[in-house]
């Protein structure tokens, strides 16, 4: 369903489990960047007030979320940590285009939106099945389907607004970029790491 190019290696929860306080806390800055990625979309493409209306409910969703793995944290008795780089997410933006329309510019925001989504519900489907926690593995199933979601909201505008563009064959290039992109990770306790 999601498109992807390499599943993730089930052995990456091995090295998760050595530090729940360190994916919490990368999970956490995950959640609260996709909540200003949805911000972000909004007062770039505001003319849209369908997208408006269903990134605000996305922004609310991913500050709750935010929320939901604080609450984790302190019930574990750990420390929100200082916000982390996402190397992933930072090499993922290397492959927008700067030099084209404003509406190519917004397509790709929104593939690429879709592309994080579409591998945070991966990584949350491989914590969920093979993380020996049960209330992290019932935590994850749970934000599992809320990505998906989201994953399908941004694909969906992506269509609806590419007029003049396109879209499948650059959504192509997106899922090959992302794999040759994502064998450089799952070596460290992070979502996308």
């Amino acid at each position: 369903m999601l498109g992807l190019k390499l599943p993730t290696d089930p052995r990456w929860v091995n090295i998760v489990e050595t530090n729940i306080e360190e994916i919490l806390t990368d999970h956490a800055w995950c959640e609260q960047k996709a909540a200003t990625n949805a911000i972000y979309l909004i007062t770039q493409n505001s003319e849209h007030p369908d997208l408006v209306t269903d990134l605000l409910a996305i922004a609310k969703e991913e500050i709750e979320h935010f929320n939901q793995v604080h609450e984790l944290i302190k019930q574990r008795g750990f420390q929100l940590g200082r916000e982390r780089k996402d190397e992933y997410v930072n090499d993922l933006i290397k492959f927008l285009k700067k030099d084209g329309s404003r509406q190519q510019s917004f397509i790709d925001r929104l593939f690429f939106s879709a592309l994080i989504e579409a591998r945070s519900c991966e990584r949350f489907k491989v914590l969920s099945k093979h993380i020996s926690d049960p209330e992290l593995s019932q935590f994850y199933h749970d934000l599992m389907v809320s990505e998906a979601g989201h994953y399908t909201t941004f694909l969906g505008y992506a269509k609806k607004y590419g007029t003049g563009i396109d879209v499948d064959k650059r959504w192509k290039e997106w899922l090959e970029y992302e794999h040759s992109v994502i064998i450089n990770y799952g070596k460290k306790e992070s979502v996308h790491g």
